[in-house]
């Protein structure tokens, strides 16, 4: 049967069918295991959707998406990461780093410790479980990682050759190996090369074939979104009209995420009449829904920033103050 051409009968039945079996939601929806993000997302991504994550450099969005792939794979289901800016070593210094922090708390061995760990070469044979276990967590965080490593692939993607047919070609391959559809991650969409356009068609070609790819292979792709000049430039909030390269981003995308740090985009008068605030918001990230296909939009999240154990706090918070646009507090 042609799938691009379909009456709605064979449309309805094939509805009906999946709800009597109960494999439609099951299948469709993608938890993040961020639980405020997951309630106002009706439960997650959902399979076929095109996800933009845009943010200020530093803001931890590399962080934001492995942890979402590490939420997804330990629900036992398979995740395929195309990374354009670190290696398969670097990713999973930052994946045990993450675990030792949740098993260990304040006292875990921070990522600087872990990368130690993993580079070190005093040729004295010891393992790395072995070198982790005098500390909180190390030696159980590399345990916890085996047990969904093999669900989680991580791809070294290059600038030059990684391309969208590669990455369709790996998405069939991982889909092949598991038997279900993986969770895609591409870290970042300007990175996929399409050689012989300017900035602004290639971004609509690739936003446009990214979104062709998820409707295709019935997945849901996570996509990190460069920002314009404008959108890195001190006394500016980052919002989606920031994100660099075509107004088709914003268009073909069913959400829209932006991360940004709430002491940057929070009022002036939260922090003039209480400067005990001004410390405390700096370790808050503030995730907002800028659109959403499926649900409600200007949802601002907040959820606390441990980037020295490469995480975020999944256990977030709607934001009660008042946000701004325009960064006018200054020390």
């Amino acid at each position: 049967m042609d799938l691009q051409l379909q009456s709605l009968t064979e449309t309805l039945n094939q509805a009906d069918y999946r709800v009597r079996s109960g494999a439609h939601a099951a299948d469709r929806v993608w938890p993040t295991g961020f639980d405020v993000l997951d309630a106002n997302l009706q439960g997650g991504f959902r399979s076929g959707d095109l996800v933009l994550l845009g943010g200020p450099q530093g803001m931890g969005k590399t962080t934001w998406m492995l942890q979402v792939a590490r939420n997804i794979a330990r629900q036992g289901r398979p995740v395929l990461y195309f990374c354009y800016e670190h290696d398969q070593t670097t990713m999973l210094i930052r994946l045990v780093a993450l675990e030792a922090g949740l098993v260990g708390g304040i006292d875990a061995p921070g990522i600087n410790r872990i990368r130690a760990t993993f580079e070190a070469a005093d040729g004295l044979g010891r393992t790395l479980s072995e070198r982790l276990s005098d500390t909180a967590g190390g030696a159980e965080a590399l345990e916890i990682v085996k047990e969904y490593s093999d669900r989680l692939t991580i791809h070294r993607s290059s600038g030059s050759t990684t391309t969208l047919d590669q990455i369709k070609e790996t998405v069939a391959m991982v889909k092949e190996r598991h038997g279900t559809a993986p969770f895609v991650c591409l870290d970042y969409l300007q990175k996929i090369p399409m050689p012989g356009l300017d900035e602004e068609e290639r971004t609509t070609q690739l936003v446009t074939q990214v979104k062709d790819m998820t409707l295709d292979y019935d997945v849901p792709a996570l996509c990190i979104v460069a920002s314009d000049k404008e959108g890195i430039s001190t006394g500016k909030r980052m919002r989606s009209s920031h994100m660099r390269g075509s107004s088709a981003l914003a268009y073909e995308a069913d959400t829209v995420l932006m991360l940004n740090n709430k002491y940057d985009v929070v009022a002036r008068h939260h922090l003039v009449y209480d400067s005990g605030n001004v410390e405390r918001f700096r370790h808050w990230a503030v995730l907002t829904i800028e659109k959403n296909r499926s649900g409600l939009t200007g949802v601002d999240m907040e959820f606390p920033k441990r980037f020295e154990q490469s995480r975020f706090e999944t256990q977030g918070q709607l934001v009660r103050e008042k946000l701004v646009d325009e960064r006018v507090f200054t020390e």
